[in-house]
């Protein structure tokens, strides 16, 4: 659910009912992390368009599900376009998050600011017209963004995701074990990180799951949602 200060903003904008103009020098937050006190790290998981395959990793998503491993997707506008009952599914299981990472994949500092509300406003407008499903968190294509990104985001009353640990599934020179090591070494208390469920991550669903069986375990981890992250409390003494 949005915050209810900024449901009619947003609903403002995806009827088109404010003026194109954007405050400027406000900040918005750019989250990287949670809270360090929490005993748990964010799976998030990006679902950007493909030139090539299907672009949906069903062995990590069966495995996702078949696990109860909630996760945090954040999906494109031009990916939803091709994958209607993908987007389905993902929405009606219910320890599974759904955020939007632009229409088309752009890089956002190329574009001015009318342009990037039109990128980032694209999914967030398909899925509450067509899933019923109002979108708060954003993560900017690639990561990339500049002071006119956030000031977009905030004006739009979204959330802006990044992350901390970024575990280079998409590079096909990095093996299972490389992948594993380089998230294992930096996960911590709070740590989000980013992985990819369109495909291009060839070893996602076997690092996966040896994060969840054998390392977060053993560090004394469990995964979250990014929302159940930011509203984590510190254990009771």
């Amino acid at each position: 659910m949005l915050r209810r200060s900024n449901a009619w903003l947003l609903s403002a904008l995806l009827m088109g009912s404010l003026p194109h103009s954007l405050p400027t020098g406000s900040v918005a937050q750019v989250i990287t992390s949670g809270p360090p006190s929490c005993p748990g790290v964010a799976l998030t998981f990006d679902l950007c368009p493909v030139r090539k395959g299907s672009g949906y990793d069903q062995a990590l998503m069966d495995y996702l599900i078949e696990h109860q491993i909630p996760s945090t997707f954040f999906v494109s506008g031009k990916w939803m376009a091709k994958h209607e009952g993908e987007v389905d599914h993902l929405l009606g299981v219910g320890f599974f998050e759904i955020g939007t990472h632009g229409e088309v994949h752009a890089h956002l500092p190329m574009h001015n600011a009318d342009e990037q509300r039109t990128e980032i406003l694209g999914p967030v407008k398909v899925l509450h017209e067509h899933y019923a499903h109002e979108a708060t968190l954003f993560r900017p294509p690639y990561g990339e963004y500049n002071d006119v990104t956030v000031d977009v985001v905030k004006a739009l009353g979204l959330r802006f995701i990044q992350w901390n640990i970024e575990s280079g599934d998409p590079d096909p020179s990095l093996s299972t074990d490389q992948i594993l090591a380089r998230v294992a070494k930096r996960s911590k208390p709070g740590s989000i990180i980013v992985f990819h469920a369109n495909g291009k991550g060839k070893q996602t669903r076997q690092v996966i799951e040896r994060l969840t069986i054998e390392v977060l375990p053993h560090k004394g981890l469990r995964p979250m949602t990014v929302s159940e992250l930011l509203n984590c409390k510190p254990p009771a003494p």
